[in-house]
Formats: C-alpha cells, structure tokens, sequence
C-alpha cells in the first residue's frame, strides 16, 4: 500500500521524471529510496548491526511510519552495494507502539480496524529482523505473548534491551 501510495506521489509530483523513481530490492512494498551519487561510496564489505527504538503509535489503521525506517534502511543499503546478509536489524518496540505489535485479530478487538502495520512488521520478521517489544509496556497496555504477531519476542523492558544488543556490537539508530 505504501508502495503505491509513494509511487503515486511521485507521478503526481511537479518533478516527476526529474529522478529515477525508487527502487524496493528486498523488501517489495515497503521502504523504497532513491539512488544517491555520494562522495562516500560504501566499502564492498560494509557491516551493519543497528538498532531502531520506537515509542509513537501509528494512528488507529494506519502504517507506523516509524517502522518503515528499518525498511528503508534495508533496501537502501541493499541497493548501493551492502550484501543482504552484512545488514542486522533489531527493533525495539515500547509506549504506544506496543499496540502496533498486535496480530490484525487482536488489533481489530482493540480498534475496530485492520494493524496497518503488521505487513510491514512480518515482511521484516521475514527478512531476519529482530522485533522486540518492552515487556513493562506490554503488561501496560495487557499485551501478552498470544495476542502479538509470531516472531516478536517480549524483553523485561526496552532498556534492557537495547543495552543487550549494544553488548553484542549494535548501534542505536537515531531516526
């Protein structure tokens, strides 16, 4: 959906055609980016172990936006040249975007609508993201184990986890 709707922006953009028009080579239908000639090109065997820390909720229905940084970041890398299996991502989830965590039958009980965000959530489950939500936000907002999209593993908080992956060489992305 983001895809469609990013691509129509474009199209619709008074610069449409002035830039090649943004790629997706991993992730299909989420985190498009656009080429970038940079003086900086990324060595052949760059490595990346970054972690992103997200507290804002997506409105009821919506894409947490904030979410779809991790997408970016892996299609962009990807495409300018980092080899899929140099790039290790961690989400740390907590505050109201626990609920964006949710399975669309639990999220659908709670809002009355579809979890914009579990498609995004699953497509990077499926490309070896690690997702993690604060175990002191989930029993906050009564979310347990059963009502979260599988694969997503509870920490005892989201402190404790990003001091985790920083022991095991992650860096926490500002973004």
């Amino acid at each position: 959906m983001f895809k469609r709707f990013f691509v129509a922006a474009l199209v619709l953009s008074p610069m449409a055609g002035a830039e090649p028009p943004p790629e997706f080579p991993v992730l299909a239908e989420f985190g498009g980016n656009y080429w970038v000639e940079t003086n900086q090109p990324l060595p052949a065997d760059t490595q990346f172990k970054v972690a992103f820390d997200v507290g804002d909720g997506a409105e009821p229905g919506k894409l947490n936006y904030n979410i779809h940084s991790l997408a970016r970041f892996l299609n962009m890398h990807v495409r300018h040249g980092v080899a899929r299996d140099n790039i290790q991502l961690a989400l740390v989830v907590h505050g109201k975007a626990t609920k964006d965590l949710l399975t669309n039958a639990h999220y659908q009980q709670e809002f009355g609508t579809d979890n914009g965000s579990e498609a995004l959530i699953q497509a990077l489950l499926n490309n070896n993201t690690q997702v993690y939500v604060c175990g002191q936000s989930a029993n906050h907002y009564g979310v347990t184990q059963d009502k979260l999209i599988d694969g997503v593993q509870i920490s005892l908080s989201a402190m404790t986890q990003h001091a985790l992956l920083q022991q095991q060489g992650y860096t926490l992305n500002p973004f």
